[in-house]
């Protein structure tokens, strides 16, 4: 886990953020922001933008948009149980869509890496709008990861 006094988690938060977006130019290009996190898990930001937008009758932001949420916040949960930046890859990444978001509204992912192996990361998460026991979407995912090697 990363830790920092409560009154620097902000600046923590920010200074991950750009380094996401630097390290993953799409992540930067959709604006996902990373608004707080504990020693396993993540909430996340996808702004509401007209570009990312996938029926423009309805306004619902585009299913494509919420998985890249989903991705990047199942691995930035794994980068705060490793207490900092890894080379990790996204093996499986499965997302159950529940429902439409609610146009004109941001979307939050909370993931939350659960168990980490030699070589594997395990994650389950939520997307949602305003209250996370009414998700959006639901994502389980399993991450590899480079192992160090030992002495």
């Amino acid at each position: 886990m990363i830790d920092v006094p409560p009154d620097q988690k902000a600046q923590v938060c920010r200074v991950m953020t750009a380094g996401m977006q630097q390290r993953v130019p799409h992540n930067g290009a959709l604006g996902l922001e990373l608004l707080d996190y504990g020693a396993d898990e993540v909430w996340m930001r996808l702004p509401y933008k007209a570009e990312i937008v996938g029926h423009p009758a309805t306004g619902v932001i585009h299913g494509g948009a919420i998985s890249s949420l989903m991705d990047a916040a199942c691995g930035m949960a794994i980068m705060v149980r490793l207490g900092g930046p890894s080379k990790i890859a996204t093996l499986d990444l499965r997302i159950d869509y529940m429902k439409p978001a609610r146009a004109g509204h941001a979307v939050i992912a909370h993931t939350r890496c659960y168990k980490v192996t030699r070589q594997i990361c395990f994650v389950r998460g939520t997307a949602y709008v305003d209250d996370e026991s009414d998700p959006i979407a639901t994502v389980a995912a399993t991450f590899a990861r480079k192992a160090k090697k030992s002495a």
